[in-house]
C-alpha cells in the first residue's frame, strides 16, 4: 500500500496562544510560546500503523512535513519534495503535485481547514485523501474524527474491509474575521474519501440557536450554580455566549474567558494565562460542536490536558440544547485533547445541562477506543 503524507507543521499553532488560527500570524504565535502540535497529531495517526510497517511505503516531503516523524518511527519511505525551512502554503501545493506524480493511493494530511483548501487545489477529485485534525478551524469533512481514528480506518483498508469512497465537503473561513467573533464558512470545494461513520466527522453545523427561551433556561440554570468566590472557565460557542450575554458580560465567542462572582476577570486567555489562573474551586462551562459533537479537540486548544487535569473531570459542566444533541443521532460526544490516557479518564456518561434543572445523561467516547 502506497501512501502520501503531508505534514502542515505549524496548522493550529495559533490556538493556544488565543490566535484563533495559524493564517499570517505563526512568527507572533509562536513568539507567544506556542507550541507546533501537527507532528504529534500525526503520530497518534500512524501508531495503530506500526503493526503493518512492512506492508506499508510512504511518500512524503522532508523535514517537519513528514520524513523526520517517519524516520523516527521507523516507516519506509521516500522523499518526493524538498521543503523549505519555514513551509507555507505554497510548499503544501508542490508536495501534493510531487505524490501525484509519484502515483501514490491515498493521500494523508495533517492541518486544518486552510492546508485541506490548498490540498483540495491541487488534488480535486484525482486521488482519495482523508485528513488528521490538527488545526483550530475543522468544518470540512475530509478530516477523520481524531488523529487515531485516521490510523484505524487505513488500517481497516489494508485489511480489506469495504469503505465507501464518498465526495466530502472542504469548507474554510475568513480567519480575520474569525478572531474578531464571526464565523463565516465558504465551500471551497469536495475531495473524495474513504469513509467509515465511526471514524469521519461530519461538517461543522453553523449558526446560531434560535430557541432563546432554551437557551435562557440553561442560562439561568449555571448561573443559579454560580456561588461566591468560585472561578468559572467559559468555554468557545454560541450556547456558551448566551451565558454570557445573561450575564452582561463581553464575551469572546470563539476564545476562553474567565469570570469570578459574575464578573469579567479573564478575557480571550492563553493556555498559560488559563494554567496559572486556575484555583481549586475552578468549574468549566463547555458545549458540543453542532453537528460534529466534538467536546474537547476543536476550536478549543486553550483547553490543553494540563488545563483539563488541573480543572478536573468532576468540575466541567457542559452545557447544550436537547435539539442539539438529537442532532448527532445516537453518537456519542468526542474526546480528542491529544492524550490519549486523559481521553480514556474523559470518557464516560455525563450529566448534560439542557434547561433550568433540567439535564439528561449523554456519552462521551473516544471513537477508536
Amino acid at each position: 500500500m502506497k501512501l502520501g503524507l503531508i505534514i502542515n507543521p505549524v496548522a493550529g499553532v495559533g490556538g493556544s496562544v488565543a490566535l484563533k488560527g495559524s493564517d499570517g500570524v505563526v512568527e507572533e504565535a509562536l513568539a507567544r510560546g506556542a507550541v507546533k502540535q501537527a507532528g504529534q497529531r500525526t503520530r497518534m495517526a500512524l501508531e495503530p500503523l506500526l503493526a503493518l510497517k512492512d506492508k506499508l511505503s510512504f511518500v512524503t516531503a522532508s523535514g517537519e512535513m513528514g520524513a523526520e516523524l517517519l524516520a523516527d518511527m521507523g516507516f519506509g519511505y521516500e522523499v518526493a519534495y524538498q521543503a523549505a525551512s519555514k513551509t507555507t502554503a505554497d510548499d503544501t501545493k508542490a508536495a501534493v503535485n510531487a505524490l501525484l506524480a509519484a502515483q501514490v493511493e491515498l493521500l494523508l494530511f495533517a492541518g486544518g481547514d486552510g492546508t485541506a483548501r490548498d490540498i483540495c487545489a491541487v488534488v480535486g477529485e484525482q486521488l482519495p485523501v482523508l485528513g488528521v485534525p490538527a488545526g483550530c478551524k475543522i468544518h470540512s469533512g475530509v478530516y477523520a474524527v481524531t488523529p487515531k481514528a485516521a490510523g484505524e480506518l487505513i488500517a481497516s483498508l489494508h485489511r480489506g474491509e469495504l469503505l465507501s469512497l464518498m465526495d466530502a465537503d472542504v469548507m474554510d473561513i475568513d480567519e480575520a474575521q474569525f478572531r474578531q467573533g464571526v464565523v463565516r464558512a465558504k465551500r471551497f470545494g469536495e475531495m473524495r474519501i474513504p469513509s467509515s461513520l465511526q471514524y469521519v466527522q461530519a461538517v461543522k453545523q453553523g449558526g446560531k440557536e434560535s430557541d432563546e427561551l432554551v437557551l435562557h433556561d440553561i442560562a439561568s440554570e449555571v448561573i443559579s450554580r454560580m456561588e461566591p468566590g468560585m472561578r468559572f472557565v467559559m468555554g468557545s460557542g454560541s450556547t456558551v455566549a448566551f451565558i454570557m450575554e445573561e450575564l452582561g458580560l463581553d464575551n469572546t465567542l470563539l476564545g476562553v474567558d474567565l469570570i469570578e462572582d459574575e464578573r469579567l476577570i479573564g478575557s480571550d486567555l492563553t493556555e498559560a494565562e488559563l494554567f496559572e489562573a486556575i484555583s481549586p474551586n475552578t468549574q468549566l462551562v463547555i458545549t458540543l460542536i453542532g453537528g460534529q459533537g466534538h467536546l474537547f479537540g476543536r476550536g478549543n486548544q486553550q483547553l490543553s490536558p494540563r488545563v483539563i487535569r488541573k480543572i478536573g473531570r468532576e468540575n466541567i459542566l457542559v452545557v447544550a440544547t436537547k435539539r442539539k444533541l438529537q442532532a448527532l443521532d445516537g453518537r456519542p460526544l468526542i474526546i480528542d485533547t491529544g492524550d490519549a490516557e486523559l481521553d480514556r479518564q474523559l470518557t464516560g456518561i455525563y450529566p448534560i445541562i439542557t434547561g433550568y434543572r433540567d439535564s439528561v445523561m449523554y456519552r462521551a467516547a473516544n471513537p477508536t477506543d
